[in-house]
């Protein structure tokens, strides 16, 4: 055992002097046959070219195309009617990969359609990481002056709110997690964003879209869905 330790950086050593580069480790943050298909939700005026430097630095790291997906939706409707389509569309994502569950990410509002997918639709039992960058989870007073259906929804105290977070606000086995930032002036206040039975992460100082290009919020993203 000590022989093969011994020998292994010749080994690559070689493969690099023959133009070849040696194999990621398994364990690594490469993907792996193993590895679900992400589906990437995006929130409030915005659509699915917000995730082009996460999504380009998946693919980076070993993730083929075809089992990202930078899904847009009509972000002004109500996230119940969001969640219905979400289903359509993880369901369409697992058909063409083969794969039994999908991982979930989320920037700001794009959580609550897909936790209420989670809850109230049987989602739960297809999530295997569900992800929230920046997600007005208890709600923003950012909220407050707009009028779209799905802003509401946001406001703190709105019906769909307590609805979604009555009872476990975590349901089923998906593995979830979130990340904050004290400088997102969006989401007020900060505490917003974490849910009980997840891993809340703090970030930097980050803007709220900055939370989807950040280096250090990918790498911890992308460990969290490949672990």
């Amino acid at each position: 055992m000590k022989k093969t330790r011994a020998l292994a950086p010749i080994a690559a050593a070689l493969l690099l002097l023959l133009g070849q580069a040696p194999a990621r480790a398994a364990g690594s943050s490469a993907f792996r046959p193993s590895s679900n298909p992400i589906i990437f939700v995006h929130g409030y005026n915005s659509s699915g070219s917000i995730w082009n430097t996460m999504v380009s630095r998946f693919q980076n790291d070993g993730w083929p195309s075809g089992h990202l997906r930078q899904w847009s939706y009509d972000w002004r409707q109500s996230n119940a009617t969001t969640a219905q389509q979400l289903a359509i569309e993880i369901d369409g994502l697992l058909a063409d990969t083969g794969a039994s569950k999908v991982d979930v990410i989320t920037h700001s509002m794009g959580g609550l359609s897909s936790r209420y997918y989670a809850k109230n639709l049987a989602g739960a039992s297809k999530i295997d990481a569900w992800v929230s960058l920046g997600g007005p989870n208890h709600g923003t007073d950012w909220a407050d002056t707009c009028t779209d259906t799905s802003c509401v929804e946001m406001r703190i105290g709105s019906a769909f709110l307590n609805d979604l977070n009555s009872g476990d606000e975590t349901p089923g086995p998906p593995r979830y997690a979130t990340w904050w930032s004290p400088c997102d002036t969006i989401i007020n206040p900060d505490s917003s964003v974490s849910l009980s039975g997840a891993a809340n992460t703090r970030t930097a100082c980050l803007s709220h879209n900055a939370l989807t290009t950040d280096g250090t919020v990918y790498a911890q993203t992308r460990d969290m869905v490949n672990s």
